[in-house]
């Protein structure tokens, strides 16, 4: 299938699951996506919440809302994202990946929040099939890029290709006193990154080695899902735009990039707009415990 247009792309940093719920300026850039990609054939989403030890995609006609986290208000343990899922396109992204082994997973998992909490604001009424692709926890960046990059005629094929993470997130670091800032580690390396999705996306992947990234990145999952739009970008030889940008809690970004998106402008933090959504009481949930 051709599409008319190639279709947008994104990676969303989607802190608290919250923000699920709340209005926000990162919400509404949210929003802002969804309604430039029109009405697409499907998603593919690349979720740092579903990173496992194998490759596999979401095959199952109607998938679950998978509720990832606890010490959350009853209303966001109680939302449903009905989105329809897609055997059809699973099987696509399987045979774009080959040779590599892609499982079809009929039931075992769903759509977590990582994906849901940022598709209730891009399409509200989840009426466009969503399809999850697994993060292999035992495979180097390398492997993920390699997997991006077979993953661009999608695009021309009607399929959104959505990363949702953070490209600094370090819950151990969280400052309870600065709900809109960061600390300078976390400022230079959202800078950094900004810098070289603008510039040379093909480099994203080096930013491993830089001296902040075990602060930014103790665990690599909510970065990863950065490569694949970053390995799309370079495979459309252009560079991404920064659709939104802001640190929340010291160690978190909510910064944001796409690829084809008409009339961006980026929104960056400004006095009085709202910020990400307010973290659980640490008394009564430990942060590095619900699973952002």
């Amino acid at each position: 299938m051709v599409s008319q247009r190639i279709m947008p792309a994104a990676f969303l940093g989607h802190g608290n699951p919250m923000n699920t719920l709340e209005h926000n300026r990162y919400t509404e850039t949210w929003r802002r996506f969804g309604e430039a990609c029109g009405s697409p054939r499907a998603v593919l989403m690349i979720s740092a919440h579903w990173f496992t030890n194998a490759t596999a995609v979401t095959a199952m006609r109607t998938p679950r809302t998978i509720h990832d986290f606890y010490g959350f208000p009853r209303e966001l343990n109680e939302f449903q994202y009905p989105a329809p899922g897609s055997p059809e396109i699973a099987e696509e992204v399987a045979e774009l990946l080959r040779p590599d082994v892609v499982g079809l997973d009929a039931g075992s998992w769903g759509l977590d929040h990582g994906t849901w909490s940022v598709l209730a604001h891009a399409f509200p009424d989840a009426a466009v099939p969503v399809v999850q692709l697994s993060i292999n926890s035992l495979q180097p960046f390398s492997y993920h890029v390699d997997l991006a990059r077979r993953l661009a005629p999608l695009r021309e094929r009607g399929v959104v290709v959505m990363g949702s993470g953070n490209l600094v997130h370090n819950l151990r670091a969280i400052d309870w006193d600065t709900p809109d800032a960061g600390y300078d580690w976390a400022e230079r390396f959202d800078d950094q990154t900004c810098e070289l999705m603008a510039s040379t996306p093909a480099y994203i992947a080096s930013l491993e080695h830089e001296r902040d990234f075990h602060l930014v990145a103790p665990t690599p999952d909510h970065f990863i899902p950065l490569l694949y739009i970053a390995a799309l970008a370079e495979v459309a030889d252009g560079s991404a735009t920064t659709l939104v940008r802001g640190l929340a809690y010291g160690s978190i970004s909510m910064t944001s990039f796409v690829l084809d998106m008409p009339e961006v402008d980026a929104v960056r933090s400004s006095e009085g707009a709202p910020g990400a959504a307010s973290l659980p009481n640490p008394e009564t949930a430990p942060t590095e415990q619900t699973n952002l």
